[in-house]
């Protein structure tokens, strides 16, 4: 089968297409035949080599979410059978034709919808709602989200507005603040360096969810409320941050950090499992529907790659391997 490989860690030219054995699913796995992948920040950190792949899962093939149609199912797979639609959460591998996915990590593509809206939602809205879970957000709650017109910004800001909750949300580019107005967006705040709530932001949020990371710490525990939730998603302004305990213990705040990747299967599938009863819902009868900014030919990953790293676009990157053909219809 033909795959994206990374030839060496380093810019996105080391990215090519090439042929690579096909992966051989197991007992409780389902062959993908795949029509279209999510493009994600830590493919780029993959890529980079700053970001390992767990144990089992290609090294040199990136991509963390994929949709397209069931080739084969393992042997003890019920629920699943070939021909099937599904939409697929990968802890990697997803940049290839055929990818084996666990079962359990399969969702149902919702009637209507293409390949590439249906690559847009696993890895973005699964580590949304995984987060919002874990910080209990609950109606009229107030909740802030750092970089918000990101492909897991946008989904925080579904996700929050069907829970009832009032959505701020930070970004640099005034044009991408003024977009997230129309996803649900209520408060749109424009940054310029490390975070710093003006005085209306000091104690104002119930949740922050930061998918930045790095200096904008500081600016969140002046940011939250009374008893808030700070829930640390991703960390592309840095890793490191000075901490001051004592705020921390003032406001009695908590302090959360999540990842999905290096997750059991086990822990991926409960979570898939409650996704599924909770938000496919929303995404069946249209309330919520994924942004997709921009859909590349998987040839040109990295192409992709390199307008993901321009932080131009709203919402979700996709490749997809029909997309030339699609162009041309």
């Amino acid at each position: 089968m033909r795959a994206v490989r990374i030839s060496s860690p380093g810019a996105p030219d080391t990215l090519r297409v090439t042929t690579v054995p096909e992966p051989t699913p197991s007992v409780n796995e389902v062959l993908l035949r795949v029509a279209a992948v999510g493009v994600n920040r830590a493919d780029i950190l993959q890529r980079l080599g700053r970001y390992p792949a767990p144990a089992g899962v290609p090294a040199d093939i990136p991509g963390l979410e994929a949709a397209g149609v069931v080739e084969a199912v393992g042997g003890e797979v019920a629920e699943w059978t070939s021909g099937d639609r599904a939409m697929a959460l990968l802890a990697g591998g997803a940049y290839a034709e055929l990818a084996s996915v666990p079962a359990a990590q399969l969702l149902p593509i919702p009637g209507g919808w293409t390949f590439e809206q249906a690559a847009a939602v696993p890895e973005a809205y699964l580590t949304a709602f995984d987060a919002l879970e874990q910080v209990g957000t609950r109606e009229r709650e107030r909740v802030l989200v750092h970089a918000v017109a990101s492909g897991v910004g946008v989904a925080l800001v579904h996700l929050c507005r069907a829970r009832g909750a009032v959505v701020a949300g930070t970004s640099r580019t005034p044009a991408k603040l003024e977009r997230m107005l129309g996803e649900g967006l209520d408060r749109p705040i424009a940054v310029s360096g490390a975070f710093s709530p003006n005085g209306e932001l000091t104690n104002w949020a119930d949740v922050i969810c930061d998918l930045v990371g790095g200096g904008y710490l500081p600016g969140n525990l002046l940011a939250a409320a009374p008893k808030g939730r700070i829930i640390v998603i991703g960390l592309t302004g840095g890793r490191a941050a000075e901490l001051d305990m004592g705020l921390l213990l003032r406001k009695r705040l908590t302090l959360v950090g999540t990842t999905l990747r290096h997750r059991s299967v086990e822990e991926k599938g409960r979570l898939v499992a409650t996704f599924r009863r909770v938000v496919l819902p929303l995404f069946e009868v249209g309330r919520i529907r994924p942004v997709v900014d921009r859909i590349f030919r998987i040839e040109d990953a990295a192409e992709a790659h390199r307008y993901m790293e321009s932080n131009r676009s709203v919402g979700s990157i996709v490749m997809s391997w029909d997309a030339a053909r699609r162009e041309g219809s």
